[in-house]
């Protein structure tokens, strides 16, 4: 197709896109962010927390121990409570079940992926959300109730972190200590901690300089700025803000922000691409209509769409789906016999569509055209994270909001009173983080523990010079051992379904070993060598899209190496990776699986 046919010129957009991201490309990468220990400490501090919850030491011996009481450590617990195990712990830094939702109670915050595929086990607790996508508060409200029907709070320990783990080889279990003195022992261990639980902060000079109110998105004042989760933030309407980062989290909470501060100042260093949300409450004629399997048949509908593969309808139909809509409409592409090299070329030109019509949106929306033309993400969708919102765009209308556009260099500086971009002081009376978690980094620094598994081996050791796992679940040398996340593992834009997938494979796993008798199952080393050799191949297949993105989490900050290739996820897809656990189960042997009786 020509680009007049196209309505845009596809070399041009890539020139354009290179040059966006060459002019934000830095070399200190993910060391950038700046670390929230020492005195950055209070970042992570518990707002949610009324009283302490008070106990002793525990020094007991549970069957299964479950780190981290997320959307991930719950699934994990309702399916091995599914299969038949009682004894169950799960550890959670927070005061209750929820993870990020438990976290995340910003104003306007809201799930990103329809609700009916997000949360998860709706079937299970006969549930379908209030709204296509839902608001914090039921997210969090459903974290809750999964906890409940499937008995979790029974031995739940919250406001407890993990801080260290070592494999007891002469007793075949895992000895657990965390911060408040306890010493337990667990014959397996699900580690479920989150890819997004450590909020991070930019290494802006000056920082601690700042003298006025600051906090991160995720652990919001509520106190300083009044208001709840739905908005109505009555305390800033004599105040002026300034919230640096203009993510996901950004995009959600700033209508809000806008609502309410005498002032606030918008400092973007890269924008989101922000498309039509159109969120509207359930269609409760259509609840009723569900009939059984509806919950897993639409997941699935939504993954294979999201994968670049072709169904017969699009169940979702929204702005995640759309891009190949666009392409099947674009190249009649069903059924066709296309070679790899063009229906890269295909997508691409749909992507090019899909962003065109973004861009377009922002200037339509935006009074300002100098504003309008600063909100236009120049890269591919998936180079970052999509975000979906209605009320975004407009607040940028509001005489009292001024987007603080960096041209991709970020903020130069903070000062006692204000934040400094492009060389010019902005005065404010509290900063706002919304800067995001920490992705890139190591896994023990994100955890904020190491492990030590068989001779005294520890995991950072064993990861130094990349990921080594089977299945992205499984590490030689770390018996009884399962990690939930999506390195080397089925990658999904619905978190949720992954986690599920993976919990029922460690589900089964455990209760063949307790069934079984086998006392101790690890990943064999040729099981593990083969696997990381499988992902790496595939994931030479996406270097070079992630190479001309725009620098961001999904990219390792604009710096991919060999390590970060190899924390890929499969490169098949998670809908083949789904299908390759479910055969490895239905042989029943657990090949590449080291087994020990007791």
């Amino acid at each position: 197709m020509e680009a007049s046919e196209l309505g845009f010129d596809p070399e041009a957009l890539r020139e354009k896109y290179r040059a966006e991201r060459d002019k934000r490309l830095r070399a200190d990468g993910n060391q950038q962010y700046q670390e929230v220990v020492g005195d950055f400490s209070h970042y992570v501090d518990d707002p949610y927390i009324e009283s302490k919850i008070e106990r002793e030491p525990l020094q007991d011996t549970v069957e299964v121990i479950i780190v981290g009481g997320g959307f991930g450590g719950l699934i994990a617990g309702a399916r091995l409570r599914e299969a038949g195990i009682e004894s169950i712990r799960v550890i959670e830094k927070g005061g209750d079940f929820g993870g990020t939702w438990y976290w995340n109670r910003y104003p306007g915050a809201a799930c990103d992926v329809e609700s009916y595929i997000y949360l998860p086990l709706c079937e299970e607790l006969d549930f379908v959300p209030k709204k296509k996508y839902t608001h914090a508060p039921e997210i969090l409200e459903h974290s809750k109730n999964i906890g409940k029907k499937y008995d979790l709070y029974r031995d739940a320990c919250f406001q407890t972190e993990v801080t260290g783990m070592s494999w007891q080889e002469e007793e075949k279990l895992w000895l657990v200590s965390t911060n408040r003195d306890d010493a337990m022992r667990a014959r397996f261990v699900v580690m479920s901690n989150g890819p997004l639980n450590r909020p991070k902060l930019p290494g802006i000079p000056g920082i601690s300089d700042y003298k006025g109110h600051t906090f991160h998105t995720s652990r919001w004042d509520y106190d300083y700025t009044g208001g709840g989760p739905e908005g109505n933030l009555e305390k800033l309407k004599d105040k002026t803000i300034g919230i640096i980062g203009t993510g996901a989290t950004a995009v959600q909470c700033v209508p809000h922000l806008g609502a309410s501060a005498k002032q606030l100042y918008v400092f973007q260093r890269t924008p989101s691409s922000i498309d039509v949300r159109n969120n509207r409450p359930t269609d409760l004629e259509w609840a009723a209509s569900l009939k059984p399997g509806w919950h897993k048949e639409r997941m699935e509908n939504f993954n294979t769409l999201t994968s670049g593969g072709i169904v017969e309808e699009d169940l979702i139909k929204d702005g995640w789906t759309e891009i190949i809509r666009n392409l099947i409409s674009m190249t009649n592409y069903r059924g066709q016999n296309l070679e790899p090299r063009e229906i890269a070329r295909l997508m691409e030109l749909a992507d090019f569509q899909k962003m065109e019509k973004v861009r377009s949106r922002a200037q339509e929306i935006v009074d300002d055209p100098e504003t309008a033309e600063s909100l236009k993400p120049y890269y591919r969708q998936f180079c970052k994270r999509p975000c979906f919102h209605d009320e975004y765009l407009p607040t940028f209308n509001r005489d009292n909001v001024q987007l603080v556009d960096t041209d991709g260099k970020g903020v130069d500086a903070i000062t006692e009173k204000g934040i400094v971009a492009n060389g010019e002081e902005f005065k404010v009376d509290c900063i706002i983080f919304a800067t995001g978690f920490e992705v890139g980094t190591e896994y023990t620094r994100r955890s904020g523990y190491d492990l030590v598994g068989k001779n005294g081996q520890t995991l950072s050791k064993k990861w130094a010079d990349g990921l080594r796992t089977f299945h992205g679940m499984h590490t030689h040398g770390f018996p009884n051992l399962f990690n939930i996340g999506t390195a080397q593992g089925g990658f999904t834009t619905n978190f949720p379904h992954s986690m599920d997938e993976q919990s029922q494979h460690i589900a089964y796993i455990v209760s063949e070993c307790l069934s079984g008798n086998v006392r101790e199952i690890e990943a064999s080393k040729e099981a593990e060598d083969a696997w990381v050799e499988e992902i790496i191949s595939f994931a030479r297949i996406g270097e070079r899209f992630q190479a001309e993105c725009t620098p961001g989490y999904y990219n390792n900050e604009g710096q991919p190496n060999p390590k970060s290739v190899q924390s890929q996820s499969y490169g098949k897809g998670p809908n083949a990776f789904f299908k390759k656990l479910k055969a490895w189960r239905e042989d029943g042997n657990m090949p590449g699986m080291n087994q020990r009786s007791a």
